[in-house]
C-alpha cells in the first residue's frame, strides 16, 4: 500500500514497524459541541484506513483521543451553568451517537486529557530538564529555538515563521514562537496539582503524552486534518522528539479541507454545519458516502445539491444489496451451472481493482466507482433463474468490498416489511378485484410511509423514498 506522507511530501510505501501490526493515531474532538461537517471528515477518513488495514490482514491498534481539558469546555460550562466534567462528559455521549449513525468504528481505546496528567506532567519535566522547557511563574512553555527540527512537518523555517508571528508586548515568552506546556491556574477553572503549581496542561501535549503511553515511542501511522498540520502535529512532533530522541510517527497523514458552497466553512460567514444539523434532512450514511466519493486528500464543496447525488449514489447500493436478498428467497437451483461458475471466477477482477484502488493512498473514489461497475454486472447477469451458489457469490464480494467503506451495512427492517408486504398483498387484491379507489389508497398510505412501490418483472417491489 502506499500513503501520502506529508513529512516528506509524496506517495510512500507502508512499511509498519512492526509487521503485521499497526499503531495509529488520530487527533479526536474537544468535547464541547456537537462536531461539524469539518470535523467528520477525518473522523470517517481514518476509520476507512483503519478497515481496510485490517481488511488486508494488519492487526490495528488505532487511537483517537478526546480533548477534555480546553478553554472552549470552560467557557460552555459557564455558559450551561454546569461543571467542566459535565459539559465534557455530555458531548462524548453526543459524539458516540453521530459517530454511531456515521458508521464509525469504536477506536480501540479514546483516552481523555484529565485521565493522562500523571504521564502530560512526566513530559513536560523531561522536556524541561532537557533545557526545552521553561517556567515562568507557572506557567511552562517550549524553547522552539531549541528543537533544530522545527518546521519540518509545515515546511517553513523558524525564521519565517518568527517574522510573522505577532508579538503581544505583554507577553511573557522568551520568544513569540514557544508554546504551552503547562498553564497555571485561573478562577473557576478545572487544575491539577504539579511541580510548577497548581494549573492544567496546554493544548499540544496531550496528543504526545496519550500517544507515547498507549502505542509507544515511535507510530506508524498519525492522522488529522489539514488544518492541525500547524501549529498542532508540527508541536507535537517537537515534544515527542525533543523529549525521547527519537521519530515520533513515520506517516503523516491529512484529509483535504471542506468547502460549503464553494465557501470556506466559517462559523463567521454562518456556513457552518453541525452534523447533528444535516441528521434532520439526511441519512447520516449518506454524508459517509459523500465524502467517501471524493479522494481524501481532494478538497470537498459541501452542498445539498451533492448530498442529493450521494443520496442517490447509496439508494443504487441499497438496490442491489435487497436484489439479491430477493433473486436468494426464488432461487430454486442448489448447484452452479458451467456459465455460473466461470462467471464467479471472473468476478475476482472486481476485487483486484477495488484492491488497487485502495492501496494506492486510499482511493475511495476509484474504489466505489468499481463498486458501481460490479453493480451493473450483477444486474445484467443474474435474474430470478440465477442459482444459489452465483447469488451467493455475487452477495459476498458486493459485502465485502461495501463493508471495508462502511457503505449499505444496513439490513432490511423485518417488522416494517412485514407491515408493506402485508399492505402490498391488500392492493394487489383490490386491483384484482378492480377495486381501484382501496388501490390507490393503498398505494397513498405506503407512500405516506415513506414507501415507494415499483413495478418489476418479478413483480411489485418497494423502497423508501
Amino acid at each position: 500500500m502506499k500513503l501520502y506522507n506529508t513529512l516528506t511530501q509524496k506517495k510512500e510505501t507502508f512499511v509498519p514497524i512492526e509487521a503485521g501490526k499497526v499503531r495509529m493515531y488520530s487527533c479526536g474532538p474537544t468535547v464541547y459541541n456537537y462536531f461539524h461537517i469539518g470535523n467528520a471528515r477525518p473522523f470517517i477518513v481514518f476509520d476507512v484506513l483503519r478497515r481496510f488495514l485490517e481488511y488486508t490482514g494488519y492487526e490495528v491498534t488505532f487511537i483517537q483521543n478526546f480533548t477534555d481539558v480546553d478553554d472552549k469546555i470552560i467557557n460552555r460550562s459557564h455558559e450551561e451553568g454546569i461543571s467542566p466534567q459535565a459539559v465534557s462528559e455530555k458531548y462524548i455521549r453526543e459524539y458516540f451517537v453521530d459517530a454511531d449513525a456515521l458508521g464509525i468504528k469504536r477506536a480501540s481505546l479514546h483516552p481523555k486529557v484529565s485521565e493522562h496528567i500523571p504521564e502530560i506532567i512526566q513530559m513536560i519535566k523531561t522536556l524541561e530538564e532537557k533545557g526545552l522547557a521553561y517556567n515562568i511563574g507557572g506557567n511552562v512553555y517550549y524553547r522552539v529555538d531549541h528543537f533544530r527540527d522545527y518546521g519540518k512537518l509545515s515546511k517553513q523555517s523558524i525564521e519565517d515563521l518568527k517574522s510573522g508571528a505577532r508579538i503581544d508586548i505583554n507577553d511573557e515568552k522568551q520568544s513569540p514562537l514557544d508554546f504551552a506546556l503547562w498553564k497555571k491556574k485561573k478562577e473557576g477553572e478545572p487544575y491539577w496539582e504539579s511541580p510548577w503549581g497548581q494549573g492544567r496542561p496546554g493544548w499540544h501535549i496531550e496528543c504526545s503524552a496519550m500517544s507515547r503511553k498507549h502505542l509507544g515511542e515511535t507510530i506508524d501511522i498519525h492522522g488529522g486534518g489539514q488544518d492541525l498540520i500547524f501549529p498542532h502535529h508540527e508541536n507535537e512532533i517537537a515534544q515527542s522528539e525533543g523529549s525521547c530522541g527519537k521519530p515520533f510517527a513515520n506517516y503523516w497523514v491529512h484529509n483535504g479541507y471542506i468547502n460549503i458552497n464553494n465557501e470556506k466553512m466559517s462559523k463567521s460567514k454562518g456556513n457552518f454545519f453541525t452534523v447533528r444539523d444535516i441528521a434532520k434532512t439526511f441519512d447520516l450514511e449518506v454524508v459517509r458516502m459523500f465524502l467517501l466519493m471524493a479522494h481524501y486528500r481532494s478538497p470537498v464543496n459541501f452542498s445539498e445539491p451533492l448530498l442529493q447525488q450521494a443520496q442517490t449514489a447509496l439508494e443504487r447500493l441499497y438496490t442491489a444489496k435487497y436484489q439479491m436478498l430477493f433473486l436468494l428467497e426464488k432461487a430454486v437451483a442448489a448447484t452452479a451451472s458451467e456459465d455460473e461458475i466461470r462467471w464467479i471466477t471472473a468476478l475476482d477482477k472486481y476485487k483486484k481493482s477495488y484492491i488497487e484502488a485502495m492501496e494506492d493512498d486510499l482511493n475511495t473514489a476509484d474504489a466505489i466507482s468499481v463498486i458501481f461497475e460490479l453493480v451493473r454486472e450483477l444486474n445484467t447477469f443474474l435474474d430470478e433463474n440465477s442459482s444459489k451458489p452465483a447469488i451467493l457469490a455475487a452477495q459476498a464480494l458486493f459485502g465485502e468490498l461495501t463493508t471495508v467503506l462502511g457503505l449499505a451495512v444496513k439490513e432490511k427492517e423485518t417488522s416494517l416489511d412485514a407491515d408493506v408486504e402485508a399492505l402490498i398483498e391488500q392492493r394487489q387484491a383490490a386491483r384484482k378485484a378492480k377495486d381501484f379507489k382501496r388501490s390507490d389508497e393503498i398505494r397513498d398510505q405506503l407512500l405516506a410511509m415513506g414507501i415507494v412501490l415499483e413495478d418489476t418483472r418479478e413483480g411489485v417491489k418497494w423502497k423508501k423514498a
